[in-house]
């Protein structure tokens, strides 16, 4: 028996973990519901805990290079201690709240690339911890957030790429560590821009929306970036007409440029 526990706490016969999500599809601000199943191993085990949390894959800059990084960036204990029984099953539901700058994952039904963000689930045993896999979720935009998306895509705008990086957006009510940008190629009526930047910073009232544009370099000139944050409530978005107004931000800032 001895022996037994000392495999166990090797992981060889020792209890295993498995989280089952009620639903992968989830809003910022909105739950994540599920269940983590422990089965017991070949011997008694004590559990010192157990947790679940949300966890993105960002893109972090060094001073010569650039590489990826997990972020752990909400956690839930799921009860205290307790001893799991060799053969037991050991069931425990959650409901994980999504924070409102969560990054979204999903638009129109399509994944984005690169975007890599789930449930993580922590077992401590004595003396081992037990981390599963990550178990992917779908972060769909809030209607705030749409009605932005939705805007640029009426003016022209095709969606380039999307990422996540560590850091902070100055003058955004941004609390977490990393921060989402989501990529447009522009129509040709912008044929000055190379890209436009989108970023969103939400909060349970009101998000930041910020815009940068990147412009095209010329033959005798480098290019240069624009920024341009404005608040949308995340209730009262409805009564803006927002294509005009990003159109009529985008026109001004050209036209004062001659970028078009």
């Amino acid at each position: 028996m001895a022996f037994k526990k000392l495999l166990a706490s090797l992981g060889a016969g020792g209890a295993s973990v498995e989280t089952v999500l009620t639903e992968v599809n989830v809003v910022p601000g909105g739950v994540v519901q599920g269940e983590v199943r422990i089965q017991g191993g070949s011997v008694n085990q004590n559990i010192e805990g157990l947790s679940v949390g949300l966890q993105a894959r960002v893109e972090v800059e060094g001073q010569d290079s650039e590489y990826k990084q997990d972020i752990e960036f909400t956690k839930m204990s799921l009860g205290g201690a307790f001893e799991l029984q060799a053969g037991a099953v050991h069931a425990v539901p959650f409901g994980l709240e999504i924070p409102w700058e969560t990054p979204v994952t999903t638009i129109d039904g399509q994944t984005l690339r690169g975007m890599n963000i789930g449930v993580t689930t922590e077992l401590s045993i004595a003396r081992a911890v037990d981390s599963t896999d990550l178990d992917p979720i779908n972060v769909h935009p809030l209607p705030a957030q749409k009605a932005i998306l939705d805007a640029f895509i009426q003016l022209g705008f095709r969606f380039k790429s999307a990422d996540m990086e560590r850091g902070h957006i100055r003058g955004t009510r941004q609390k977490l560590p990393f921060y989402q940008e989501i990529e447009f190629f522009p129509p040709q009526q912008y044929r000055g821009i190379n890209q436009v930047e989108l970023s969103f910073v939400a909060d349970e009232h009101t998000m930041d929306v910020v815009l940068e544009m990147d412009k095209k370099p010329g033959l005798f000139s480098e290019g240069s970036d624009t920024f341009r944050s404005f608040q949308v409530g995340l209730n009262d978005f409805q009564g803006t007409d927002w294509a005009a107004y990003l159109n009529q931000w985008l026109s001004e800032v050209g036209s004062k440029r001659n970028w078009f």
